[in-house]
């Protein structure tokens, strides 16, 4: 394994308040030193980062790479490079694949799927019920046992209230961490937009904000009656922000995420028709999106997910309604994110910390941190270089996002998983 020797980036590393420029040495897959000079230090490979930001490689905590199962949309193969390509080192992984993630069987197809990709850091989220049909509890101290980092149910819904209690006491009982995405199905009613002017003026099938909110309210009060760690993922609206405010107020543990294009898009963004906005949750309004960044800037939520979703053409043709939902994120989780700083909705602290530290801490992972001893996860990227999103560009597979054609600013030259560098931009590369 090589030793490598990055020098002359500007290093910012919030888990442990750093932010200066200097050197990350690395070796055996470790970092063995950070802004302090190595005499002796023999490099195989020397990454000169002057201009650019070193960092901790980004950790995801939601993702669907359609396999196994639905490889027409994508493969691990295909994914993983987009991932890599964006300065992603740690994939979470959704439990809705094909089979379900719901036996240790299908969390070891999962890893070796990952080992094939040459891209071994995906982690499985064990389904929360067998088959995520919401009735009976799936085998979670097997799952765990398999790997699976957490349980969750994606965006099936559980069917009735005792039966999320039970799976939430079995969870805590093992010390699993329980990720769920708040949406009450029966107030959602199959909707495809959110309940609101645009909703009603084309006629679309909505959802009302209510639908996340009263699910999310549900889950803190049954959080707080059995002990289970719960993290919500992809909130989209500023009833659910000020709810996790107040839990976290009166000493109830929760985290929260949200999805990056829900800080960028609301339903008036929606050009009429087009599935590239078919998202779930749905794009909401301007004040839901203001409250989301201020829930950010303020840490009431922590992180920021891509909620990576790629399909094929044929998944995003027809009616809006009966197009199926997500956006391919991967690509744009920085240059977003970096665009969010540009706006000053948060600092740039705040935001490589929102997806680096702060998930990994969530999970317990040595990662999100360039802490002497960690496997070398870093991402080196130039905050300025613009670049255009289109098909010389684009690695992913799924090319289902809103942005296709729009200029980013913020692109990814290197990045490292324990040591080894997965990713390089290629010198004299198109940036237009």
């Amino acid at each position: 394994m090589k030793r490598i020797h990055i020098k002359n980036g500007r290093i910012i590393d919030p888990a442990n308040d750093v932010d200066s420029i200097g050197s990350v040495y690395v070796a055996d897959g470790k970092i063995v030193a950070v802004n302090t000079e190595l005499d002796g230090f023999q490099a195989d490979e020397v990454i000169d980062a002057q201009d650019k930001i070193v960092c901790p490689g980004f950790v995801d905590l939601s993702t669907r790479l359609r396999e196994p199962g639905q490889s027409r949309k994508a493969t691990f193969q295909s994914e993983t490079l987009a991932a890599a390509s964006a300065g992603i080192t740690s994939l979470c992984l959704q439990p809705d694949t094909k089979p379900v993630i719901d036996t240790p069987a299908v969390a070891e197809l999962i890893k070796e799927l990952a080992e094939k990709a040459n891209y071994p850091q995906i982690y499985p989220i064990a389904a929360l019920t067998q088959k995520l049909e919401g009735n009976e509890l799936s085998s979670m101290l097997s799952l765990k046992q398999a790997g699976c980092i957490a349980v969750g149910n994606a965006s099936k819904p559980i069917s009735n209230l005792l039966i999320l209690r039970r799976a939430m006491e079995y969870a805590a009982s093992h010390d699993l961490l329980l990720m769920f995405r708040p949406n009450d199905y029966w107030l959602g009613n199959k909707g495809c937009a959110h309940e609101g002017e645009i909703a009603t003026r084309y006629g679309l099938p909505s959802i009302p904000d209510a639908a996340e909110s009263i699910a999310l309210g549900q889950c803190l009060e049954l959080a707080e009656l059995t002990g289970c760690r719960v993290h919500f993922g992809q909130l989209s609206c500023k009833r659910s922000v000020i709810k996790i405010h107040q839990a976290n107020k009166y000493g109830l543990k929760v985290t929260a995420d949200v999805a990056i294009h829900q800080l960028h898009l609301t339903e008036n963004d929606m050009i009429p028709f087009d599935s590239a906005y078919h998202v779930l949750p749905p794009l909401r309004t301007e004040a839901d999106k203001q409250y989301l960044r201020q829930g950010l800037a303020g840490e009431t939520i922590t992180c920021i997910c891509s909620d990576h979703q790629p399909h094929d053409v044929d998944a995003k043709l027809g009616a809006f309604p009966e197009t199926e939902p997500g956006i391919s994120s991967l690509e744009t989780l920085l240059p977003l994110m970096l665009k969010l700083v540009a706006q000053h909705a948060i600092t740039l602290h705040q935001g490589i910390a929102a997806i680096t530290q702060n998930p990994a801490a969530i999970l317990g992972l040595p990662a999100g941190a360039l802490t002497v001893g960690y496997p070398a996860d870093i991402c080196v990227f130039d905050a300025e270089m613009s670049w255009q999103i289109n098909q010389d560009n684009w690695k992913s597979k799924g090319v289902n996002t809103p942005f296709w054609g729009e200029t980013m600013k913020g692109r990814v030259t290197e990045t490292l998983q324990a040591g080894r560098v997965i990713y390089r931009l290629a010198v004299g590369v198109d940036k237009s």
